[in-house]
């Protein structure tokens, strides 16, 4: 019966870990995350989730003949916010996984 005891405290231990994980989640879901491109001519924002919340282009950089470069630009600061937002849950969640070696958990 002494099994029983160990077990149940393990129980118990990934039970607490899953409610922090969860809160962990659910605090990154509701952070805001920027960038910008061009020196702030194009600006990004995205939250936790990775779901792009806001565009800003300023209209000097619009220009019908240079399309490419605000695409560009654009691309850059999408890219840049989302690579803001994984690390950043990299950094929250890794936490839960350390020393577990489970590559791609987050």
């Amino acid at each position: 019966m002494k099994g029983m005891g160990n077990m149940n405290n393990m129980m118990k231990q990934m039970q607490k870990m899953q409610k922090k994980m969860m809160k962990a989640q659910e605090e990154l879901h509701e952070m805001t995350f920027e960038a910008t491109a061009g020196g702030g001519m194009v600006k990004i924002v995205a939250n936790g989730k990775k779901e792009i919340t806001d565009v800003e282009i300023n209209e000097e950089v619009v220009d019908a003949d240079d399309v490419d470069m605000l695409q560009d630009l654009i691309i850059a600061a999408t890219n840049d916010v989302l690579k803001q937002v994984d690390d950043t849950t990299n950094e929250k969640m890794g936490q839960f996984t350390k020393g577990m070696n489970m590559p791609g958990m987050f």
